[in-house]
């Protein structure tokens, strides 16, 4: 099924439908199982770099179609930059905790 694509800002935003709403909730459930999946599949593997890229791979893989290809896509994203963030490359503490331990 092609769908056009809306040009003008006031086709994007309409009443929602009953067929809408399901597409949506078919999206969230699909996103829950891929993320299930990658949880899983990054436990297995590790969180890592190549952990991460296995579990993006096998989740994208697991969810067929567009979804998977985004979800993949996304996972992807969240490894870098959770990647980065354990990197503590920020330049202000250089990676040193930033919580006060309570006494």
């Amino acid at each position: 099924m092609v769908e056009k694509i809306a040009t003008n800002p006031k086709e994007k935003i309409g009443v929602p439908t009953f067929s809408g709403v399901k597409q949506s909730m078919l999206s969230y459930a699909m996103g829950l199982a891929g993320g299930l999946i990658y949880g899983v599949s990054t436990a297995v593997t590790g969180s890592g770099l190549i952990g991460g890229l296995l579990g993006a791979g096998i989740a994208g893989a697991a969810i067929k179609g567009v979804r998977g290809e985004i979800l993949s896509t996304v996972l992807g994203f969240q490894t870098i930059v959770s990647a980065m963030a354990g990197a503590g490359g920020n330049g202000r503490n250089n990676g040193a905790a930033t919580q006060r331990a309570i006494m």
